[in-house]
């Protein structure tokens, strides 16, 4: 039964903000294409539905383009009536312009149950595709190196997990329809302008360049701060879980303070980044408004001559001006779209960048199956160091043989807690061997490895789940007797019935509703339901009164017969029965021996051992 480490998650931040996620430090999106093209790649899955959305905008843009031009024609035929009218030479067709307007709006409709169909299946897609993220982020998680989460924050990992995929979520859901559509919407609205006149396109396409040079300009201005909403978002929420997660240390050490402060630093810098970004990206519609109503000006002047020279008709202005508007607002929507994808490279390189980070060394191909474990651990000049250049493990060697029990004393710093790391393949170690029964760690797959151990930490890990629930985590199979035996065995029945609902106690998310022995005494019921052949004690009886860590010495004793077990004390009067005892010091083996033969030496064991009586012996004076 392994124990994780004792956390809890700090709340999630962040969310829309006109539109867009926050998020955090770089100057900018490091690899745009790159980051693109993985994205493009990730997106390969969905092709078939991509195409059919394709189809579907065009079908829907088409229809839609075609409106202007036909609905012309009925402008053509009244102004063509009304002047005929004044000269008295005929009337207005109505039936004529009747089945213009109903063609025209059976296109309409047309257009917009496309426009409506491939919305629906682009939700769909993005949708799915942030399931997929986060279960490829959840699985590379258990994949990962421990030493990763040694130097990163809870808080940005479940930043990118949340946030960032959250973004990518509602920016491919927007960006991609956007796209399709405004790509076909400016081909096909420019073939149907040259079609009516190709001066009066021309002119209409001298706003482009000034429009792209404006779009230019503004995205990148705005590319960087984007990037860093994305990266201090990720910031803000390292530092709120970690305020939450230890607030009754961070008050009783005065703390607020100094936490506001820091909170205030990463806050305001993502204000900034924020202000600007939101700022940026708002200019792009008034510029970009200014610059097509020049458009128009130019478009309606040129057009009114035309038509006076009788070289187009009036519906021909009519639906080219709509054609310059349907021209314009994919333009539009193109230089929106240009900062949409800056946050989403922002957003995806980050989730990319997680998903690209070193895992764990691979298992082994052909791993070792034990038929009957036996519980012979032998460690053979062992190396190890968190930093390569700087070794914590020193040529570590020694050997336990089945059924004993191992104790392992020290200073703190000394590399006592780092062996147990490396006996649960936590770390691999940089050189020399650890082996099971003849067999080195390193051939077992890590899932066939923990399951030959048992381990009880100092800090504890219990879930948001009943006290049942949590206990049977040691071996979900377990019945409820074999769940209440093992409380028993452990001392936890005795107070597990004090308690409302008794076992069918939820133990709420912050674990305050029980206490810190409850919860140890609760880990080592967990322990005694995996019944390992192997035990790693922690400094399992450091979170209990006096009373309690007797009865729980008695029921360790118990459960390390016939088994192998290896203690980690900084009380040395819990571990003078243990079988060999191993005194570290800077990484390496000083003495080794049992309790007897080290007090004899009169070397580091002794005086540890000696340090600690006094103490006691000054305590009980005092």
């Amino acid at each position: 039964m392994m124990q994780r480490p004792s956390q809890q998650q700090g709340p999630r931040m962040g969310g829309p903000i006109g539109g867009q996620m926050m998020g955090a430090p770089t100057s900018k999106v490091r690899d745009f294409k790159g980051t693109m093209r993985k994205l493009i790649e990730y997106l390969g899955a969905y092709r078939l539905p991509i195409i059919i959305v394709f189809i579907f905008a065009v079908a829907s843009t088409a229809a839609s383009i075609a409106g202007p031009k036909i609905l012309g024609n009925a402008t053509t035929k009244l102004f063509e009536g009304v002047m005929a009218e004044l000269n008295g030479s005929g009337t207005i067709d109505f039936d004529y312009i009747g089945r213009i307007a109903l063609i025209t709006l059976g296109l309409y409709l047309v257009s917009a149950l496309f426009a409506y169909i491939q919305g629906w299946i682009m939700a769909n897609v993005s949708t799915d595709i942030s399931y997929r993220f986060r279960r490829d982020l959840s699985e590379k998680i258990n994949r990962m190196p421990l030493k990763y989460f040694d130097g990163t924050t809870h808080g940005e990992v479940l930043s990118r997990i949340t946030n960032d995929v959250d973004t990518l979520n509602q920016t491919l859901s927007q960006s991609m329809t956007q796209i399709i559509t405004s790509l076909v919407t400016v081909v096909g609205v420019l073939v149907m302008m040259f079609s009516i006149s190709w001066a009066m396109t021309l002119v209409a396409l001298v706003v482009i360049p000034l429009s792209m040079v404006t779009v230019m300009l503004i995205v990148r201005q705005s590319q960087k701060y984007f990037k860093q909403q994305q990266d201090y978002l990720g910031h803000v929420n390292g530092h709120v879980e970690e305020m939450y997660g230890g607030h009754i240390v961070m008050k009783a050490f005065n703390g607020e303070a100094e936490s506001i402060q820091k909170f205030d630093q990463s806050n305001n810098t993502l204000y900034d980044a924020a202000w600007k970004s939101q700022f940026l990206s708002g200019l792009m519609m008034p510029i970009m408004m200014f610059i097509g109503n020049l458009g128009y000006v130019a478009v309606a002047i040129l057009g009114g001559y035309l038509a006076v020279r009788s070289v187009i008709t009036v519906g021909d202005i009519q639906a080219f001006i709509q054609y310059v508007r349907s021209f314009m607002q994919p333009i539009t929507s193109l230089a929106n779209i240009s900062n949409v994808l800056q946050q989403t490279a922002a957003a995806a390189e980050r989730v990319f960048e997680f998903l690209d980070e070193e895992e764990e060394v691979t298992e082994t191909q052909s791993p070792v199956k034990l038929k009957a474990v036996q519980g012979h651990v032998e460690f053979k000049n062992v190396h190890f160091g968190y930093d390569p250049a700087k070794p914590v493990i020193n040529n570590f060697s020694a050997e336990a043989e089945p059924g004993h029990k191992i104790a392992i004393v020290g200073p703190t710093g000394a590399g006592k807690t780092t062996m147990v790391k490396l006996l649960m393949r936590f770390y691999d170690i940089d050189s020399g061997s650890i082996l099971v029964d003849g067999k080195d760690i390193r051939d077992f797959t890590r899932k066939d490895l923990r399951k030959l151990f048992g381990m009880v930490l100092q800090d504890t890990w219990l879930y948001n789940g009943t006290i049942m629930e949590n206990i049977r985590y040691g071996r979900p199979d377990a019945t409820d007797e074999e769940v209440i035996a093992a409380a028993q065995a452990a001392h936890v029945d005795h107070f597990v019935h004090t308690l409302p609902d008794g076992y069918n106690m939820v133990i709420n998310e912050e674990t305050s509703n029980i206490s810190q022995g409850q919860m140890q005494l609760l880990t080592i019921a967990r322990a005694v339901l995996a019944d390992p052949r192997i035990l790693i004690l922690d400094e399992a009886t450091s979170s209990v009164d006096t009373r309690t860590e007797i009865l729980i010495q008695r029921a360790m004793d118990n459960l390390m017969k016939n088994r192998t077990s290896f203690v980690i004390a900084h009380r040395l009067s819990t571990i003078r029965n243990a079988d060999l005892i191993l005194v570290m010091k800077h990484g390496d083996i000083v003495e080794q021996g049992n309790h007897e033969e080290l007090l004899a030496k009169q070397g580091h064991y002794y005086e540890l051992y000696m340090s600690q009586f006094k103490q006691r012996e000054e305590a009980v004076s005092a």
